[in-house]
This record gives structure tokens, C-alpha cells and sequence, in this order.
């Protein structure tokens, strides 16, 4: 049994939504964090978005900051919220990722999610700076960044080529100027950045490992069956580095 199975098992304060093969992984992840410390927790989400994990950790009965640059994900936000009954424990606050550090309180945040942000930001490393600063010691971070390796064998198994070649080619990960990206990641190079800042990766998983391979018949088909391999390969090699996405798990000391 895996630290994963253990705590789907494991009764807590957090229900969660339904788990995908998009958020499993991760919701297994914070939920062993949450038990691991069940007084209320002060949250940092940037990115967060329309708060498909604010929402949730709010009626979890913990504080959530969310911190987005779409005045339009923070208005959806606000009304999702409201109508969870939890409006008082979300607080929105618009900016980017790159201006982090002069929109929340150094040390101040027990749990810090970013995820699919350093992708697109101006300097990475100054926001998981900023991210670091923003835990108490002995807080956590959440991160979740672009797999670099899914990204080649997907443009290769589409038949382009040419664009895999780039991607397999570039420093950063990336296709040039018509890519969505600006940079994609491997485990070591995410965790390396986290580590400049300070932090200390405890766990690696991949996320959507086959998810984004399979043909629709088959994900749609046998969801349950999908969540569970997804899962069962998440933290396991070579399985993992092939995942569309990586989820790292650090610590501020």
C-alpha cells in the first residue's frame, strides 16, 4: 500500500470534489498535509483562479488567499465562494505572479499552492523566492509545473516533428514564439529551483501520466479504473517524469 492509498483511506477533515486524474495526486498530497496539521491553516493560492482548490480548503475550515492576474477567474471566484458558504474564509486579491512579493506578508501563509504559474512568468525564481517568504517555517509548498518530457512525446505521437525537436532541444523547454509556454520543466530542474530558494522538496509525483494518452473512449470509459493507475505510477520511475505535469512537495525549514 502506498502513502497515496493510505491516505484515501484515511477519514479527514477535507472531502474534497470528486478526484480526476487531474487532481488526485495533488488532493492525496495536501490532504496528508492537512491531517498532519489539523488546526486551521492560513492558504496562499496563487494562481488559484475560479478556486478549485480555495473553495474546497475554505469549507475545509481554513483561510485562503488566492492571488490571480484575470479579474474575470477572481469575480467567479467570489461568486463560487459565496454561494459554498464559505465567502468569509476566500479572500481575492488581483496581480501576477512576477509581483508576488509586494502583495502578501512575508511569513505569513502555512501552506503555499502555485500551480501552472512558472510557465508563464517573467522570472521564475523570484516568485518561488517569493513563495518561500511567504511560509512560516515549517510551512509547505505546493508546486505544479509543465512536464517537458510529455510535451515532446505528444507533439512526436501528433506527427510534429519538427516542433518535438524544438521542444527536445530547448533549455527551457519550449517551441519558440508560437508556444502557449515559456518554459517547461524535468524533476530535477523544478526541484533544483525550489531548492535555490530555500525550500526542501519532500515528494515528487507526476500528474495525468497517461491521462493525456489515452483515447477519449477509454479515459471516459473507465474513469475510476484511470484515477487509481494514475496513482499507482504517480511517484514511480519512469512513469512519472513521462507525466504531463510534475508535482513537487517542499518545505520550508
Amino acid at each position: 500500500m502506498t502513502r497515496l492509498d493510505r491516505v484515501e483511506q484515511t477519514p479527514g477533515r477535507l472531502a474534497g470534489p470528486p478526484l480526476t486524474p487531474r487532481t488526485a495526486v495533488i488532493w492525496s498530497v495536501l490532504r496528508a498535509e492537512l491531517e498532519r496539521r489539523p488546526d486551521a491553516l492560513t492558504v496562499l493560492d496563487v494562481g488559484g483562479g475560479t478556486g478549485g482548490f480555495a473553495v474546497p480548503l475554505a469549507q475545509a475550515g481554513h483561510r485562503v488567499t488566492v492571488v490571480d492576474a484575470s479579474p474575470d477567474a477572481l469575480a467567479a471566484l467570489t461568486r463560487r465562494a459565496a454561494e459554498a458558504g464559505v465567502a468569509e474564509r476566500v479572500r481575492a486579491v488581483q496581480g501576477d505572479g512576477d509581483a508576488l512579493a509586494g502583495l502578501v506578508e512575508p511569513g505569513s501563509a502555512d501552506l503555499v499552492l502555485c500551480h501552472a504559474v512558472l510557465e508563464v512568468v517573467d522570472d521564475p525564481a523570484a516568485v518561488v523566492a517569493a513563495l518561500a517568504a511567504a511560509l512560516r517555517p515549517g510551512g509547505a509548498a505546493s508546486v505544479l509545473v509543465a512536464g517537458r518530457a510529455a510535451a515532446v512525446l505528444g507533439r512526436a505521437m501528433n506527427g510534429h516533428l519538427d516542433v518535438a525537436a524544438a521542444l527536445a532541444a530547448d533549455p527551457a523547454g519550449t517551441a519558440g514564439s508560437r508556444d502557449t509556454l515559456r518554459r517547461r520543466y524535468d524533476a530535477d530542474g523544478a526541484a533544483a529551483l525550489l531548492g535555490a530558494a530555500g525550500l526542501v522538496v519532500e515528494e515528487i509525483h507526476g500528474v495525468r501520466v497517461l491521462a493525456d494518452l489515452l483515447p477519449a473512449a477509454v479515459a471516459d470509459g473507465q474513469p475510476a479504473a484511470l484515477v487509481e493507475l494514475e496513482r499507482a505510477l504517480a511517484a514511480r520511475a519512469p512513469w512519472r517524469d513521462l507525466a504531463a505535469q510534475l508535482h513537487l512537495f517542499a518545505r520550508r525549514p
